[in-house]
């Protein structure tokens, strides 16, 4: 599909009013995106686990004007708290979908979220949430249209969900999403995410994501500035291709269920984030020396026991250690006895692969 097959036909019957909710997971990604161009198109391609357990929770009560408007008219509530702070990022998304969902302007709308993890915790709030609000905004746009079928909505969710935040469109369905153009992936497109359409063994369709929580705070670089940063970088057009490389490499590895070459790819891109960032100009550091530590002890513990526990790395210091289900029991008792200690005031949060957003009746 193409950005004008998203656009919409005249509505004709605009409910007066109503109430619609979503609840969207995070994910987190395998092969990693970082650096954009304009309008939220990825500069490479990338492919993600989709959660479950950390996900947003989105509400949208919308009743019509009593006066057209050329405005958006919108309440914010974050865990049944007015948070002024979060309206400009809501608004600055409404004015990128505007073109495709005219019908927002006509309406006062109350947006309720929450999410079932720490905000600023550094797990992809902003992915979870601009995918329950994207989810809301096409489930009002449905009542306009019955006759959408599920996958253009989701399709539709998802790319808007990418122009309020990137990795968003990896948010709308499950398990394995990809996103980007990639020449060997059919259907692959920079505007939306698609469900990875080759093989998978089901040793990656039951794996395992435990956070560990090693700072809790604001980020010194957003991931927003992190991406710009790519623009003139010296490795950008090798790091791109290498995700290319990656991806490819990655389709034996999902059908065959090689764990220990599907552990070199996801370290590998993982560690090349964080060098992207240190090697940009300005340069940073997210990582934290616990984060190092945690990484350090995983593979001498991998080493050791030869159990295929690995790490990957968001945009922050908190490490995802990821596990099939075949190990659980030896993964837990290795976080709680050696890694625990590295997580602010202990905490970790234990998810695993999910199936994507759900409507909440």
């Amino acid at each position: 599909m193409i950005e004008s097959d998203f656009f919409s036909d005249p509505y004709s019957n605009l409910p007066k009013q109503g109430k619609v909710a979503w609840k969207a997971p995070s994910n987190i990604a395998l092969v990693k995106y970082w650096g954009k161009l304009a309008h939220q198109i990825p500069a490479n391609p990338s492919i993600s686990f989709t959660l479950d357990a950390c996900a947003t929770t989105t509400s949208m009560a919308f009743g019509k004007k009593e006066e057209s408007s050329d405005t958006f008219s919108f309440d914010l509530l974050f865990e049944g708290k007015p948070k002024e702070d979060f309206k400009p990022k809501i608004q600055t998304f409404f004015e990128r979908i505007d073109a495709y969902v005219p019908f927002l302007k006509e309406y006062h709308l109350v947006i309720e979220t929450s999410n079932s993890f720490p905000h600023s915790s550094g797990i992809a709030s902003s992915a979870s949430g601009m995918a329950a609000l994207s989810l809301c905004i096409m489930d009002i746009e449905k009542q306009m249209n019955p006759d959408m079928d599920e996958v253009f909505f989701n399709k539709k969710a998802s790319f808007l969900a990418r122009l309020g935040s990137g990795s968003a469109c990896r948010s709308i369905e499950g398990d394995l999403i990809q996103w980007g153009t990639h020449k060997n992936i059919p259907e692959s497109s920079n505007l939306y995410g698609i469900k990875y359409p080759f093989e998978v063994h089901p040793l990656f369709k039951n794996y395992h994501d435990t956070i560990l929580l090693v700072h809790k705070g604001q980020k010194q670089v957003s991931s927003t500035v992190g991406h710009e940063l790519m623009h003139g970088h010296p490795f950008a057009e090798n790091r791109f291709q290498q995700a290319h490389e990656n991806l490819d490499a990655l389709k034996a590895v999902f059908a065959s269920g090689d764990v220990e070459e599907f552990i070199k790819i996801v370290e590998s891109e993982a560690l090349t984030l964080h060098a992207m960032m240190m090697t940009s100009m300005p340069y940073f550091i997210l990582m934290k020396p616990d984060t190092l530590e945690i990484i350090n002890k995983i593979w001498a513990y991998r080493s050791e026991n030869h159990v295929p526990i690995c790490f990957t790395l968001d945009a922050g210091a908190n490490v995802h250690v990821l596990y099939p289900e075949s190990v659980k029991e030896k993964a837990i008792q290795f976080i709680q006895d050696e890694l625990v200690e590295h997580c602010e005031k202990g905490h970790y949060i234990c998810d695993r692969i999910g199936q994507g957003a759900r409507k909440i009746q």
